[in-house]
């Protein structure tokens, strides 16, 4: 099919723009959406809009328009082993999963180029925000969005060189006014669909009601403690707490508490004041390289431990295990285990890793 390419089609605004530039640039163009989930497995309402049939009729509808042909892959058995039972596992050992870094491992790029090249189709194309460049090394770099708002480049820092190389980001030198626009010019039904803010398979933010409706198990009652290991009163579960949680907790007191640990073995949630949130470092865990093969000593980098947080200044380095130490400059508020820490040089991602542990003094 010469240069061919197979477009992610979630049924959004992001993706159709993404699946026209790809078109307009010559490629021979595959629209595929992926199954993920049926809404009533994981007890959703059918109307919901978020991964329903109606996303799979607007990506046909956009398709169509194109003159490209339209597919849809089933990928639910895949998405419950890969991101519904590590996301409930996650939260039942204290952590905080981040789902959609995994669907992006293990669906999005993962799954979509094996499908491409089972179709002889030599790139994938999605609508995320960010930019793929060729250094003068030969490795390809993830660069962050031009859009600074939009950038995506934390949640795919995963990416391989070889998935790198074979993928596509047509809008990552776009803003999302001019997405828009362009959806409209062209009369895509999707052109001003609002943009998914939630979890797709929790859309009302319930997670610990989900985990025990899909597991038909509720989550025992421990003790909240503090830092000291004294009673301070009873929570409903751990899977209902993250770190740096504040709402919710039932405990009465003075000073204002958050949760700052979370032990599954003793079924505890150790409560803090503030100040008892920030750490110094972090260790991070199935760390992916990017713009160098590895680290072989510290290098001065920016970090950011959430997705919508600015980068800070801190000091890599490499530890036994191929695990990533990273040092803050200043300290940081609350990092939970189970999200990322991603590293950047300039607009370039360094590497990315999962948090496995964090040290407060350094």
């Amino acid at each position: 099919m010469g240069r061919g390419a197979l477009i992610a089609m979630s049924g959004g605004v992001d993706s159709s723009a993404a699946a026209c530039l790809a078109v307009a640039e010559g490629y021979a163009c595959v629209g595929a959406t992926m199954r993920l989930f049926l809404n009533g497995d994981v007890g959703l309402s059918p109307s919901r809009p978020c991964c329903s049939q109606r996303d799979i009729d607007d990506a046909a509808s956009v398709s169509a328009l194109l003159g490209i042909p339209h597919e849809v892959l089933n990928c639910m058995v895949d998405f419950k082993l890969r991101v519904i039972d590590k996301f409930i596992r996650t939260y039942e050992l204290g952590g905080t999963p981040n789902p959609c870094i995994d669907c992006n491992r293990y669906l999005k790029f993962e799954g979509l180029l094996s499908a491409a090249r089972e179709r002889g189709l030599d790139f994938i194309v999605t609508g995320h925000y960010a930019r793929i460049e060729r250094a003068a090394s030969g490795r390809f770099l993830l660069k962050k969005a031009a859009d600074s708002e939009r950038d995506q480049s934390y949640v795919l820092y995963m990416l391989t060189q070889e998935q790198l190389a074979h993928t596509l980001f047509p809008l990552g030198g776009m803003t999302k006014a001019e997405v828009r626009a362009l959806a409209e010019a062209r009369g895509f039904v999707n052109a001003h669909k609002r943009d998914s803010q939630d979890i797709c398979f929790v859309p009302d933010g319930d997670y610990a009601a989900f985990i025990e409706r899909t597991t038909g198990r509720p989550s025992p009652p421990g003790d909240f403690v503090s830092p000291e290991g004294r009673v301070l009163g009873r929570h409903k579960g751990i899977i209902h707490y993250t770190i740096g949680q504040r709402r919710g907790l039932g405990v009465a007191g003075g000073a204002r508490l958050y949760v700052s640990a979370i032990n599954p073995a003793a079924n505890t949630v150790t409560l803090c004041g503030e100040q008892g949130l920030f750490v110094r470092s972090v260790t991070a865990k199935d760390v992916n390289f990017i713009s160098v093969p590895a680290l072989d000593g510290p290098a001065r980098v920016t970090a950011k431990v959430r997705y919508r947080q600015r980068e800070v200044l801190a000091t890599a380095a490499p530890v036994e295990g191929g695990k990533l130490r990273v040092m803050f400059d200043e300290p940081q508020r609350a990092p939970a285990i189970g999200q990322a820490v991603v590293l950047y040089d300039g607009d370039a991602v360094v590497a990315g890793g999962t948090i496995e542990g964090w040290d407060r003094g350094g």
